[in-house]
């Protein structure tokens, strides 16, 4: 039996679609595991994001499949990459999942497993909050929450500055974006990736 993961992410400069490709990578870690990289759309006009520089970042992921909410029902799991802004999921998400409200009515997400990554720009800048706060809206869908346990040793390590949370893999940015995505973090992005694939593989058994 397939075991589909979706990872449906938004990424401004593309740390967190870097993320989402490791999550991805960790999923095909595993016999009968398929994976599907989904990105939601975009709000910010074209201008906007030119005059940011961000238009010319996205290009790396441009050709990646925009999601729809129907999308979501067709996978046993879902890992969802937000960037945090102001502690909070970006608006791009909330906008996304603002249109889930069919879904929810119907139940197509109960019972299967929700998981979410992030990124920020300082070492303090709501990594727990914005993936706490995004739990919410999976848990009223009825969905089962993973994040990533300690058996991660990765989490503990104390001689870098690092990302990674019991709640979710996340990366840090910095201020002006320059910062990529570490080793570490990535290897904790693999980690969760294959972590929720065997839990939903269990569960469809």
């Amino acid at each position: 039996m397939t075991t589909r993961i979706h990872v449906v992410f938004y990424s401004m400069y593309g740390h967190v679609y870097k993320m989402a490709e490791a999550v991805a990578q960790g999923v095909r870690e595993l016999d009968g595991a398929e994976v599907k990289i989904l990105q939601v759309p975009e709000l910010m006009p074209d201008e906007v994001l030119e005059k940011s520089g961000a238009k010319a970042a996205r290009a790396a992921f441009a050709k990646i499949p925009v999601a729809a909410p129907d999308d979501l029902a067709a996978a046993d799991a879902i890992i969802f990459g937000t960037p945090t802004r102001f502690g909070n999921m970006c608006a791009q998400m909330r906008n996304f999942l603002d249109q889930t409200g069919g879904l929810w009515m119907s139940g197509a997400l109960v019972g299967k497993i929700g998981s979410v990554f992030t990124s920020t720009a300082t070492q303090h800048g709501g990594q727990e909050t914005t993936i706490t706060s995004f739990h919410s809206t999976l848990l009223h869908h009825g969905m089962i929450v993973v994040g990533v346990p300690y058996s991660e040793a990765r989490l503990m390590k104390m001689d870098e500055i690092t990302g990674g949370t019991p709640y979710g893999a996340s990366t840090l940015a910095a201020g002006d974006g320059s910062r990529q995505p570490s080793e570490n973090e990535l290897a904790i992005a693999r980690f969760q990736g294959r972590h929720v694939a065997e839990i939903a593989r269990k569960l469809n058994r």
